[in-house]
């Protein structure tokens, strides 16, 4: 490859470059969140055909640490007379610390909205679990008990702030077991395949099995799950209206970051030069357009998106 504005040699090494004064700058906004900065991570694994790994960039972002509980549901139901959840009632499962369950996709969302926030994407949820190390499970590649609460090996769910050996590195809790935690996105087994790098959505509509309706993704594994769904990159689904995974099934919110501007800019661009170096001339494109709606007078920007052009219309 000829023609670049720079040498390019590896994708760790410019992203570690451009990640170390973003995390300098960003500073977390709410004790209860985690402020995951912008950056770049591998999305999925190989244990599964549904999970195909892929590089994904991310925009900064905040996440809960824990799973919504009881008291902070009750606290919205009481605000808003919104219908109480499934085994609302359970003395196994609605003690004030345990997480809600037995909520539906659109409970969970009017909850979000209710706070200021909303669902985390799918790719969000996933890149707060692996954590900065990419782990297999949110603590690292090596699963034992102490650590999560799956398999029944319980009976029932724990309290949002437990397992703290278990946390990932930034403080968010039960990311593994507990309950399966709905996320915005609709569920299709081949979206890997197609997704975009840059702040992925989701599919336009979710697959309909059986004709029961489309379905969205569940994340996380729950309290009665084997252990084979506990992974970071697992992916469950399920209609957004039904609970019928319901006393293993809750939620944590997420919203959008804050970041130095300048930041931002200096990131798209260097993903920009990342995908040069891979040949992958949509993703430039894209991230190098993004670049220049924020500095649209950088002349080096401009200048690589010639050199993007050219490579793709060869």
């Amino acid at each position: 490859m000829t023609n670049l504005p720079m040498t390019i040699t590896t994708t760790a090494l410019a992203s570690a470059l451009l990640l170390a004064p973003i995390s300098t700058v960003l500073a977390v906004e709410n004790e209860d969140m985690a402020l995951i900065p912008q950056g770049e991570f591998t999305m999925g694994s190989n244990e599964h055909g549904d999970e195909m790994p892929h590089q994904v960039v991310l925009n900064a972002y905040h996440i809960d640490k824990f799973e919504v509980s009881n008291k902070h549901y009750g606290e919205f139901l009481k605000a808003t007379g919104h219908t109480a959840p499934a085994y609302w009632d359970d003395p196994r499962l609605n003690g004030k610390e345990q997480p809600v369950v037995g909520v539906n996709w659109y409970d969970a969302s009017k909850f979000c909205e209710w706070k200021g926030k909303r669902l985390p994407t799918e790719a969000e949820w996933e890149r707060a679990a692996k954590g900065p190390q990419g782990g297999h499970y949110p603590w690292g590649h090596k699963l034992t008990k102490e650590k999560a609460n799956y398999g029944q090996n319980l009976g029932k769910t724990s309290p949002v702030n437990s397992y703290p050996q278990g946390a990932t590195d930034n403080g968010i809790y039960n990311m593994a077991g507990n309950v399966f935690e709905w996320v915005a996105d609709w569920y299709d087994p081949q979206y890997y395949t197609v997704s975009p790098a840059m702040n992925p959505q989701g599919p336009a509509i979710g697959v309909d099995f059986a004709n029961q309706g489309a379905v969205k993704v569940l994340k996380g594994g729950s309290w009665l799950a084997p252990a084979s769904s506990l992974h970071t990159s697992h992916r469950f689904w399920n209609q957004p209206e039904n609970n019928s995974y319901g006393v293993g099934l809750g939620f944590r919110c997420a919203k959008a970051g804050s970041s130095d501007i300048r930041y931002d800019v200096q990131y798209d661009y260097m993903h920009a030069l990342i995908s040069m170096g891979k040949e992958e001339w949509k993703d430039a494109l894209q991230s190098i357009d993004t670049a220049l709606k924020d500095d649209a007078k950088n002349i080096e920007y401009q200048q690589t998106r010639e050199i993007i052009l050219k490579q793709m219309n060869k």
